[in-house]
C-alpha cells in the first residue's frame, strides 16, 4: 500500500516503509489540510497570513511547518506557490471524498468525522474562519456521498445496502427532504410499508415542529411508490410507443399524463427485457422528472442512476453519457460542486467534444464554475457550449448557456457584455417558443438594467418576469425576479418593501426540496447587504445563514462576502480572513468591496425597515 493520509478525524499518516513518525505541530497539521484542500496551489505569503501572521517572523514559521510535512510524509514540497509533490500512488482520504468514486469514499475510515478532529491552532484567527467553512464544506460531501452510494446501491437492486446508507445520510441531515424522501421510498420497495409509514411519520412531525410545515412533494411522492413487480411480459413495440406518446405528452405539457405513461413504460420494459425500451423510458421520465415537474429530482435521480448502470451493460456510450450530464445537473443545483464536476466531466469524456450532449454537459460545468465565483473558468466554458449548442441547432442549451454567461458578466460588473448576452437568450427563448425560461434571463436582464441606472426599465422587465414565473409556479423564477424587484424597490427608497420582498424572495426560492441552492446565498447576500446598511436587527441572522450555506457548499465568494459582511457588523479577524480568502477569485466587484473599511457601514440596529419581517 502507498502513503495514506487521513484528515477526517485524528490525522495521521501511513507511509509505505513504515515509518510511524507522525507531526507534532498542529500547524503543521493545519498547513497540511490547507495544500491539500486548496483549489489551486497557495502563495507562501497566503499561507503564512493564515497560519502564522502572529508570529515574529511568518515566513520562517512557514518554512518549518513545511519541513515537517516533508519529514513525515517523504514527500518534495516546495516553490511559490507551493507545490505538494504526492506520489501517484497516494491516498488522501478527503481527496477520495471530494473527487473520488462514490463506491471508494463510502468505504473510508474517517467518513463522517471532522476534518482535523481535535486540532485546535491559537493565534490564526484567518485559519479558524478557513478551517470552520472546510469542515462545514466536508461534512455536507460526506452527507452527498451517502446519498449517491445509497442511490448507487438502489440501481444494483441492493435495497438493504441503501437503505442502511440512506438511513446515514437522513441522521445527518434530517431536516434534508431528499434524504428523507430516498430512505422512505427506499422501504417502500422493499416491501416494508410499516418502516416507511413510521419514517413518514415522524418526518411529518420533525418539519412540523422545526420548520412549522409539511413536508412536500418529494416525500408525499416517496410514499406513493410501490414494491417491484417482475412476472409480466410486455410486447416490445407496445413498450416503445408508451415510451413515445410519454414523451410527446411531457413535450405538449401535459406532464402529469407524460409522467404516468412513462413511469408504466420502464415496468413494461423491465419485464420484456428490451434493452433499448428500458434505457430510453428511464431517461425521458427523468429528464420529465427533473425539468418539467417541480419537487420530484429525487426521483428522476433515482432513475437516472438505473439508466447509467444499464447504459453501462448494454453497451450505450450516449445513454451513459446523457444519464452523467442530468446527475451531474441536479448536483449543480444542490450545490454538490464537486460531485457535479466529476459527473460532468465523465460525461463529456463519454460523449466526445461534439453534439448535444457535449453542449449540455458544457453549460452545466460552466454554471458550476459560475456559483464557485471561477469566473474565468466559467466564461470559457460557457462560450464554447453556446458554440456548441448552434452546431447542433440546440437553442434552449444556447438560451441557457448564453445566459449563464450574462450572469458572469452581471456579477463582475461587465454591464455591455451581461446585456449583450442576456438579451440573446431571451431572443432564442422567445423564438423557441420557451415561455417556461424567459424569466430566468429577464430577472438578470433587470439587474443589469438596474447596474446601469435604468430604474423604469428594470422595474417594467422585472415585473413581467415575476408575473410570468408566478404564473408558471417555478419557485427559482420567482425568487430572482423577487429578489431583483426588491433592489429596484430600494433603489427607488422603498426600503420597506426591499426588505419584505426579499423575505418573500426565501420563501419561494426555497418551497421545494428542488430549489437551486445558488440563489438562496444570491437572495441571503442581498439580505445581509441591505440588512447591514439599514441596521436591521435580523442582519446578524442573515450573515450567519449566509455564512453556513455558503462553507457547506464551497461557493466561495458568498463566503467572502458572508465575512466582509460580519467585518461590517464587528467580527473580529473577519476582514483579514476575507481579504485572504478572496486572493485567487478575479471580480473587480469583489475587489472594490474588499477594499472598502467595513467599519464605516456600522450603523445601530432598527433603522428603516426594521420591523418588517
Amino acid at each position: 500500500m502507498g502513503l495514506t493520509v487521513h484528515l477526517l478525524g485524528p490525522p495521521r499518516v501511513e507511509r509505505p516503509d513504515g515509518d510511524g513518525h507522525q507531526m507534532r505541530s498542529r500547524k503543521s497539521w493545519a498547513l497540511l489540510a490547507c495544500l491539500v484542500l486548496g483549489e489551486r496551489p497557495p502563495t507562501r505569503s497566503r499561507l503564512a497570513g493564515l497560519l502564522y501572521a502572529e508570529a515574529q517572523d511568518p515566513m520562517r514559521a512557514l518554512r518549518w511547518g513545511l519541513a515537517e510535512i516533508r519529514r513525515c510524509l517523504g514527500v518534495t514540497l516546495d516553490g511559490d506557490p507551493v507545490v505538494l509533490g504526492l506520489p501517484p500512488d497516494a491516498v488522501v482520504d478527503v481527496t477520495v471524498l471530494t473527487h473520488g468514486a462514490w463506491a471508494a469514499a463510502v468505504d473510508l475510515p474517517g467518513l463522517g468525522a471532522d476534518l482535523l478532529e481535535g486540532v485546535t491552532v491559537r493565534d490564526a484567527p484567518a485559519f479558524e474562519s478557513w478551517l470552520l467553512s472546510e469542515r462545514r464544506r466536508i461534512a455536507a460531501a460526506a452527507e452527498a456521498i451517502l446519498h449517491e452510494a445509497a442511490l448507487g446501491r438502489l440501481a444494483e437492486d441492493d435495497l438493504e445496502a441503501a437503505s442502511r446508507l440512506a438511513v446515514r445520510a437522513a441522521a445527518m441531515s434530517p431536516l434534508d427532504e431528499n434524504h428523507q424522501a430516498l430512505l422512505i421510498r427506499l422501504y417502500r420497495l422493499a416491501g416494508d410499508d410499516r418502516a416507511a409509514e413510521q419514517q413518514f411519520a415522524a418526518v411529518t412531525a420533525l418539519f412540523r415542529k422545526e420548520l412549522g410545515v409539511a413536508p412536500g412533494r418529494a416525500v408525499e411522492q416517496a410514499m406513493a411508490e410501490g414494491r417491484r413487480h417482475r412476472e409480466v411480459v410486455a410486447d416490445d413495440a407496445s413498450v416503445e410507443a408508451i415510451v413515445e406518446s410519454g414523451a410527446a405528452a411531457v413535450a405538449a405539457g401535459a406532464v402529469e399524463t407524460g409522467v404516468r405513461s412513462l413511469r408504466t413504460a420502464i415496468g413494461l420494459a423491465d419485464r420484456s427485457g428490451h434493452a433499448p425500451s428500458r434505457l430510453a423510458a428511464r431517461l425521458r421520465l427523468a429528464e420529465a422528472l427533473i425539468h418539467s415537474t417541480r419537487g420530484m429530482d429525487e426521483e428522476g435521480l433515482a432513475v437516472l442512476y438505473e439508466a447509467e448502470r444499464l447504459g453501462l451493460a448494454d453497451g450505450d456510450p450516449a445513454a451513459v453519457a446523457r444519464a452523467r450530464a442530468e446527475i451531474g445537473y441536479v448536483d449543480f443545483l444542490r450545490a454538490r460542486y464537486d460531485r457535479s464536476h466529476r459527473r460532468l466531466t465523465d460525461a463529456l469524456t463519454v460523449a466526445g467534444g461534439s453534439g448535444p450532449i457535449a453542449a449540455r454537459a458544457t453549460t452545466y460545468l460552466g454554471a458550476v464554475e459560475s456559483d464557485r465565483a471561477a469566473y474565468a473558468s466559467a466564461v470559457r466554458l460557457l462560450d464554447r457550449a453556446a458554440g456548441l449548442a448552434r452546431s447542433c441547432a440546440d437553442p434552449r442549451t444556447e438560451a441557457y448557456a448564453l445566459s449563464m454567461l450574462g450572469r458572469v458578466h452581471l456579477l463582475t460588473g461587465a454591464v455591455g457584455p451581461a446585456a449583450e448576452h442576456l438579451d440573446a437568450a431571451i431572443r432564442l427563448a422567445e423564438r423557441d417558443h420557451w415561455l417556461a425560461f424567459l424569466p430566468w434571463p429577464q430577472a438578470l436582464r433587470g439587474e443589469v438594467h438596474l447596474a446601469a441606472s435604468e430604474t423604469a426599465a428594470a422595474a417594467a422587465v422585472l415585473q413581467q418576469a415575476f408575473a410570468r414565473a408566478c404564473q408558471l409556479g417555478d419557485p427559482c423564477w420567482e425568487g430572482i425576479a423577487a429578489r431583483s424587484l426588491a433592489l429596484t424597490a430600494e433603489a427607488a427608497g422603498r426600503t420597506a418593501e426591499a426588505f419584505a420582498l426579499l423575505a418573500d424572495a426565501r420563501r419561494r426560492s426555497n418551497r421545494m426540496a428542488d430549489s437551486y441552492v445558488w440563489l438562496d446565498a444570491y437572495i441571503l447576500d442581498a439580505q445581509c447587504e441591505l440588512g447591514r446598511r439599514h441596521g436591521h436587527p435580523n442582519a446578524p441572522l442573515w450573515v450567519g445563514a449566509l455564512r453556513r450555506l455558503a462553507s457547506r457548499t464551497g461557493m466561495r465568494e458568498m463566503i467572502v462576502r458572508a465575512m466582509w459582511h460580519g467585518a461590517a457588523l464587528g467580527h473580529a479577524g473577519d476582514h483579514d480572513a476575507a481579504r485572504l480568502l478572496a486572493g485567487d477569485i478575479a471580480n473587480p466587484v469583489l475587489d472594490a468591496l474588499l477594499a472598502q473599511d467595513p467599519s464605516r457601514y456600522r450603523v445601530s440596529a432598527a433603522s428603516d425597515g426594521a420591523s418588517t419581517i
